[in-house]
């Protein structure tokens, strides 16, 4: 039972101690590592560039198109000779040249509010990247907590199983000297044996929260990580009495990324409501067109010199302008239900908005309520493992001399470790319930 103890503990101080050999993280080095490598962030990042690009599309529409175009090829058969305008069986080789753009005139604001929609979805897009960087915030803090918890309650069950092999030990002596019978013994191994699989599922619960942490932070599984264990009582916490929940709310509200881009996508669908309804009228527009032609044959009818290629592009040089006029007539009620649906889309969005609200308004809430009840069990239970040490305490000088039997002592024992395990349990919920709420209220993740 000794060796399979030395063992456990053997191989989980080597891990250990391969892990101290690298540089230790912090919850704010996490949570800071995570904003810039969790794939939720980048996939983020990719959408905000994406509506960027949007943005500057609808900032080049102002401006007027302009396209150039140029053919070149022969002419076979009966065909007209540019020349001279009239049906000819020559042979002949031309090239076109044409420049030919336009610009709307007037649109009933719709490249304007285009814009500005754009600006709100842009301006929403990096919010939610902000969003996104503190949904991975809360859940590396969870973790980053777990695995300290975790830790913890190894050392807890370490000290545990020190102390039960010390009374087996002892007790064994006195069994190979007949004081005692050999149940004590068997009794103690058996605890023994039950502390070591306690071991075994503190260490695997602190490797699981350590993949999870690693996960968030997409970190290569293999690689060594250790996080710094920051003395808990030198934790700063808030009390309750700055963290009054209606306070909290109204913090939340202005500070919140969620309700900061619901705003900014409200104001986005605002404004796409009114290049909705700007479909709804006539549209002026301007055009404009430069062209030249040159073909082999042309000739010049006074001398009858062919003429040069570039005389032939001067003189042939031509351009026109044009305003137009564009009309919705009827185009099967596209542009009319378009608008209707952009209305309802503004309709949605605040309906959702109010929905979040509420949501934030119950989590904060909630939030305050599992405070005040993580302090009245964490206060429960710092006195339950003082009257548990108590009572283990004078068992173990009551079993030292004979008074208390192996499994009245091994009660005890077990009553005080459930004991200390629940409150490092309670302890760190406590401080994670306090986060939260300091979270909510703008001031980030740190220990």
């Amino acid at each position: 039972m000794r060796l399979a103890f030395t063992l456990i503990t053997f191989l989980f101080i080597v891990q250990l101690s391969a892990q101290t050999a690298t540089e230790t993280w912090d919850l704010q080095k996490c949570v800071q590592y995570a904003m810039k490598n969790n794939i939720s962030v980048k996939q983020a990042d990719v959408q905000a560039r994406i509506i960027a690009l949007a943005l500057k599309q609808a900032q080049l529409y102002q401006y007027p198109t302009a396209s150039f175009n140029t053919n070149i090829g022969p002419q076979f058969g009966r065909s007209i000779d540019p020349t001279t305008n009239v049906y000819s069986n020559n042979e002949l080789l031309s090239q076109n040249y044409g420049l030919q753009g336009g610009v709307q005139i007037f649109n009933w604001g719709r490249l304007k509010n285009n814009i500005a929609a754009q600006e709100f979805n842009a301006k929403a897009a990096l919010v939610d990247i902000e969003k996104a960087a503190n949904d991975v915030a809360l859940n590396v803090a969870t973790y980053y907590l777990q695995v300290l918890a975790a830790k913890e309650q190894i050392n807890i069950v370490t000290i545990q199983i020190t102390q039960s092999q010390t009374q087996l030990d002892v007790t064994r002596k006195k069994v190979d000297a007949g004081s005692l019978p050999e149940l004590n013994a068997v009794e103690l191994e058996a605890k023994l044996a039950t502390d070591s699989s306690n071991l075994i599922a503190a260490q695997s619960s602190y490797q699981q929260n350590v993949l999870q942490l690693k996960g968030l932070l997409n970190i290569d599984a293999a690689l060594p990580f250790e996080v710094e264990t920051p003395s808990v009582d030198k934790i700063a916490l808030e009390t309750l009495a700055d963290l009054e929940p209606s306070s909290v709310f109204q913090l939340a509200l202005a500070n919140q990324p969620t309700q900061k881009s619901n705003t900014l996508k409200i104001k986005a669908q605002e404004k796409s409501v009114l290049v909705s309804k700007s479909s709804l009228y006539p549209t002026f527009s301007a055009n404009y067109s430069l062209g030249t032609t040159y073909n082999n044959k042309a000739v010049n009818f006074a001398n009858g010199n062919k003429i040069e290629y570039f005389d032939q592009v001067s003189q042939n040089f031509r351009q026109s302008f044009g305003v137009g006029l564009s009309v919705p007539i009827f185009n099967s009620g596209t542009n009319r239900i378009n608008y209707e649906q952009s209305k309802l889309n503004l309709q949605s969005l605040k309906v959702n908005e109010e929905g979040a609200n509420q949501k934030l308004k119950q989590d904060i809430y909630t939030a305050y309520t599992n405070v005040v009840t993580a302090v009245q069990k964490f206060n429960a239970g710092k006195r339950q493992v003082q009257s548990n040490q108590k009572a283990y305490d004078f068992a173990s000088k009551r079993y030292e001399v004979g008074l208390l039997s192996t499994l009245d002592l091994i009660t005890t024992q077990n009553n005080l470790s459930t004991a200390k395990l629940q409150q490092v349990a309670n302890r760190y919920d406590y401080i994670f319930k306090i986060k939260l709420l300091e979270f909510y209220k703008g001031q980030g993740l740190k220990l």
